[in-house]
């Protein structure tokens, strides 16, 4: 499937962007938002940003965007799965 939408030369040139990266990062953070709604699995948001998963997860970090997002419940709840492991 192909998606386009039209952007006007002067955002871009706001933004400093070539299109090609303006297009590249449109799809990192649409992919970032529907990861961080669990809509889509890491796997499928690198899939979609156009990167390999670790290439995702670097891009995260350098964006600061936390790979893991758990709150307090969730993390005791795993914590509390592992010490039940043998």
């Amino acid at each position: 499937m192909n998606i386009s939408f039209s952007v006007k030369d002067d955002i871009l040139l706001s933004l400093r962007e070539n299109a090609q990266d303006f297009t590249q990062q449109m799809r990192f953070f649409a992919a970032l938002h529907w990861y961080r709604k669990n809509k889509l699995s890491l796997g499928q948001a690198a899939e979609l940003a156009g990167y390999s998963k670790l290439d995702f997860i670097d891009q995260m970090k350098a964006e600061k965007e936390p790979i893991f997002d758990y709150n307090a419940t969730e993390l005791s709840e795993m914590i509390a799965d592992v010490a039940k492991l043998p």
